[in-house]
């Protein structure tokens, strides 16, 4: 059982679940159906294709809707054009899809009443996430790296329950309740600089440092009660 503060949620409120059909959207999902049960709170399964894989995005599409039926959790999947919207506003790939993202998160917040939308970024995100601000140059408050909580808008928070959880922590849950997941390639492409992050830099710092991981998500959290 994962192990983080239920307080998150409320009874009787809509959450919507980011649903890639990745290993970590698929833990958060699988055990926010439990604890929703528990706490009585409605969660709805989000599913955003940007268009940037043809076929593999439909197939991802699909693995989600059909997972989401089997878990009986209701399933919305939106489609965006991100290469559209990175030529039309100037964005890298990366930035496009993350704004397309949100804008969803919030169009289905609205036409739902959802008053939060969980993510499931986790503790290795965070690290890799600070390293990246770092690397950038960045001010100190990029060092907070992702935020636990933080307003999408007026009526929508965004919550992310797994942040105090490692990768390693997600791929064991998903090994003891036998759940399956989609692979996205280009999260193996080094050509984008977080992939570089996480497959070169942060490996070669763990052989010096084993708990590099830790220390920067927690710096990040000491950082973020600091600047409050």
């Amino acid at each position: 059982m994962l192990a983080f503060s239920e307080t998150f949620f409320k009874r009787g409120e809509i959450v919507i679940v980011g649903f890639s059909g990745g290993p970590d959207s698929v833990c958060l999902l699988h055990f926010l159906r439990h604890l929703s049960q528990k706490k009585h709170f409605e969660i709805i399964a989000l599913h955003v294709n940007h268009g940037l894989r043809g076929v593999a995005a439909t197939a991802d599409e699909r693995f989600c809707k059909k997972l989401a039926k089997e878990l009986g959790i209701d399933f919305i999947s939106v489609k965006k054009s991100v290469r559209t919207l990175a030529k039309k506003l100037d964005l890298s790939i990366e930035h496009a899809a993350r704004k397309a993202r949100y804008e969803a998160f919030a169009e289905v917040a609205q036409k739902t009443g959802a008053a939060k939308v969980a993510l499931g970024h986790h503790l290795d995100d965070q690290a890799e996430t600070v390293l990246l601000n770092l690397l950038r140059g960045t001010r100190a408050e990029g060092l907070c790296g992702i935020p636990v909580r933080r307003a999408l808008n007026a009526k929508v928070e965004i919550v992310r329950p797994l942040l105090c959880i490692t990768r390693a922590e997600v791929e064991e849950y998903i090994k003891e309740n036998n759940l399956s997941f989609v692979t996205d390639q280009t999260n193996q492409e080094d050509i984008y600089t977080r992939n570089w992050v996480r497959h070169e830099l942060l490996p070669m710092i763990e052989k010096k440092q084993p708990k590099i991981r830790q220390h920067l998500s927690g710096m990040a959290a000491q950082l973020t009660e600091k600047l409050k």
